[in-house]
């Protein structure tokens, strides 16, 4: 019921930014062109983040998303899609830097016939589409600066950790001496936690008028870990998931990712193992892939993720239960998130 409620309010918004290019009396061709990359980009996923800011928003307010009325369901939702837009963006882009070939079971947009390089401006256009309708319908809100920051802020530092990610992970050139658990740790963090995790909570208490520095500073040093704990589960799960489990197969070992696992494996090889993994990591072919598979067994990463699951979700219950509510926040808001992360198996 909320998703579809969420999913019917985008037809709305594309209308939205539709008028704004007939307005600037685009060609009708471009215009299509803009709404095709708008549904073909951005409704498809699981839609997680902008459904977290309406039940954050929802929690805040002590009520349920089903309980809000149109008028203020509306305007969190289009929060929601900012960021559903802003991801839509960060994928148009990435795909074309990793030369992917599908993205939620379709042929990466770069890749759809007659689109090309014009994808690199269409990822541009769904940036700027979302400050658009923050335009629209925040422009006379007090927080409306806020608003602006929080995305500008966290825009970039995702970009930061794609930029690690990149020069740390060359999939031409195979270099494990430029892994380590402290660059994992950025770029997850910069590339992931940031506008997954961070993002939605602040931009709803931003709308709910709960913005103190103290108070986002509490969820930012939850959420951000808990973000990182989420990374962490999926770099696990790309290796040791089975790909009816996690619904894809898993590539980070051919694509030589700088990913959790072989950040542990590398703290506990011996000499010879670790020319195992030199001759065998980030190779295309399913021989290397098992290899390397064989050998994070015999480490025992699965103990040590294991291990490493109960001691981060125990500091982050601790975490929670410290928090102080006296302003409006609730502790409901990490728990959600938590037990959404906890022992997920996809």
């Amino acid at each position: 019921m909320s998703k579809q409620r969420f999913i019917d309010l985008f037809d709305e918004l594309a209308d939205d930014l539709k008028q704004i290019l007939l307005d600037y009396k685009m060609p009708e061709a471009a215009v299509d062109w803009f709404h095709k990359n708008l549904y073909y980009n951005t409704p498809g996923g699981k839609l997680n983040r902008g459904l977290s800011v309406i039940d954050t928003y929802a929690i805040l307010n002590n009520t349920t998303a089903d309980k809000l009325s149109d008028e203020e369901y509306k305007k969190v939702a289009v929060l929601g899609w900012a960021i559903e837009l802003l991801q839509a963006y960060f994928l148009v882009a990435d795909d074309i830097m990793d030369q992917s070939k599908t993205r939620r079971s379709h042929p990466c947009w770069y890749l759809v016939e007659g689109v090309g390089n014009i994808a690199i401006n269409d990822s541009f256009m769904l940036e700027g589409a979302l400050y658009m309708l923050l335009k629209k319908y925040f422009r006379e809100e007090p927080y409306y600066v806020h608003l602006l920051e929080l995305f500008h802020d966290v825009t970039f530092q995702t970009e930061l950790g794609q930029l690690l990610d990149l020069v740390t992970a060359d999939e031409e050139v195979v270099d494990l001496d430029k892994f380590s658990l402290d660059k994992h740790s950025f770029i997850v963090i910069f590339k992931t936690a940031y506008y997954s995790f961070y993002l939605p909570v602040a931009l709803a208490m931003h709308m709910a008028g709960i913005s103190k520095d103290s108070d986002l500073k509490q969820v930012h040093d939850i959420l951000i870990p808990l973000g990182e704990y989420f990374q962490i589960t999926d770099d696990f799960l790309d290796c040791f998931g089975t790909p009816e489990q996690i619904g894809k197969i898993g590539t980070d070992i051919k694509d030589n990712k700088c990913s959790w696992v072989v950040n542990q494996a590398l703290l506990h090889v011996t000499p010879e193992q670790r020319k195992v993994l030199d001759e065998n990591y980030g190779k295309k072919d399913d021989q290397s892939e098992a290899v390397c598979k064989q050998l994070f067994k015999d480490l025992g990463i699965e103990k040590i993720y294991y291990d490493y699951e109960e001691s981060v979700t125990s500091d982050l219950r601790k975490k929670i239960q410290s928090i102080d509510e006296s302003n409006g926040l609730k502790k409901e808001v990490l728990t959600s998130f938590l037990n959404k992360v906890y022992k997920r198996s996809k």
